[in-house]
């Protein structure tokens, strides 16, 4: 551990200066906590929602909180959280009702517009992620896309935690080849909490998960 800061109290006036004690003082900067980049592919949830599991547009209440995503991101590994949302903004309009709310849950949105036919967010996504890996810090991706597995592969190094927020059943399969080495899944809606109503899902439920009056 670190001493603790010494603090001079010497009075100010013609022939003093104030300033740290040198005795017993830790003059190195504070160590910044680590924290937790949560990245989300919102096209890709709500893609995915619709046309996998809904076969239909969501209505409002079958959503995803996002608030629960990034408190859930917070409270899974116990450090704070940037959160970052990902908007395709290539038509030049925002979605600002959408945007503020966004805002006012923490997040930080990333509106972007593609230059030609490039899959923007994707490309911003991947771009984010390179970055990521010169910095410390533990990574939480929200999508299914297999785009991104180059980038999550480099970033399980064994020196950070690395997850991915999904539908487990519709992920990308090549991300379980890389659960050997650490990278782990949160269930949107089995781990996260993350909608106000069950979703119509059929898939392998675990047996310590399995909750009979969801059926009843």
């Amino acid at each position: 551990m670190s001493e603790p800061r010494i603090t001079s109290t010497l009075p100010t006036g013609p022939g003093t200066t104030t300033g740290t004690s040198t005795t017993g003082t830790d003059t190195r900067p504070e160590a910044q906590p680590r924290r937790t980049y949560l990245l989300v592919d919102g096209e890709n949830i709500d893609a995915t929602l619709g046309m996998s599991v809904l076969n239909r547009r969501p209505a409002p209440e079958e959503r995803p909180r996002w608030d629960r995503i990034a408190e859930f991101a917070a409270r899974s590994w116990g450090q704070p959280v940037t959160p970052l949302f990902f908007l395709n903004a290539t038509s030049g309009q925002m979605p600002m009702s959408f945007v503020q709310a966004l805002l006012a849950m923490g997040y930080r949105p990333i509106p972007v517009a593609a230059e030609g036919n490039e899959k923007v967010v994707d490309v911003a996504i991947q771009r984010t992620l390179e970055a990521l890996a010169d910095k410390d810090g533990d990574v939480l991706l929200a999508s299914h896309d297999g785009d991104f597995l180059p980038q999550v592969e480099q970033l399980v190094d064994g020196e950070r935690r690395v997850g991915v927020l999904c539908f487990r059943e519709f992920v990308n399969a090549k991300f379980n080849e890389l659960a050997g080495r650490g990278l782990e899944f949160f269930d949107l809606e089995g781990d996260i909490d993350a909608f106000q109503v069950p979703l119509p899902r059929v898939r392998i439920i675990p047996i310590g998960e399995f909750d009979p009056l969801r059926y009843l």
